[in-house]
């Protein structure tokens, strides 16, 4: 089961590599990670996604706690969430393909935030599902690269 895990840090040197520490000694993947100041002077909230069942997601919260500089652990498996992603997608976009692409990204409220002559870079932003349906209906005209920007998640309420 994937979780959703946001943590309030202190927003200071090698507190994300004692995060990711912990996650590396007892063999878990970080699938996604997110840093940003908060609206509070001096801390960080860290969005970690990772794949694993309720009692080892459980443990790497206590462990989690333990760490001076980490002050709260939420785990928003299983609550009501607004959660978002941005991606860029580069995609081969000459000729008339190009008017058909345009079309693609306008159905997910996309845009284009660059062009040349043979490519189109494209930011989707969304939940997972919305973002994998645009890259999805896109990979026929050929992508060139993708940049996935990692997930933000809040609670809703």
């Amino acid at each position: 089961m994937r979780h959703t895990l946001s943590l309030v840090v202190i927003n200071k040197s090698g507190v994300l590599a004692r995060v990711a520490g912990l996650f590396a000694r007892r063999g878990y993947n970080i699938e996604s990670l997110t840093v940003a100041p908060m609206e509070n002077e001096g801390f960080s909230r860290m969005t970690i996604l990772v794949e694993g069942d309720d009692r080892v997601v459980e443990q790497i919260a206590k462990q989690l706690h333990k760490l001076i500089d980490v002050i709260k652990v939420f785990d928003y498996s299983q609550e009501n969430i607004v959660e978002r992603q941005l991606v860029l997608i580069k995609t081969k976009a000459s000729g008339p393909v190009r008017s058909e692409i345009l079309q693609i990204i306008n159905i997910f409220r996309a845009r284009v935030v660059d062009l040349s002559k043979d490519t189109l870079t494209v930011e989707v932003t969304g939940d997972e599902e919305k973002v994998y349906a645009c890259l999805n209906l896109l990979k026929p005209y050929g992508i060139i690269e993708v940049l996935f920007s990692g997930r933000v998640a809040m609670k809703r309420g």
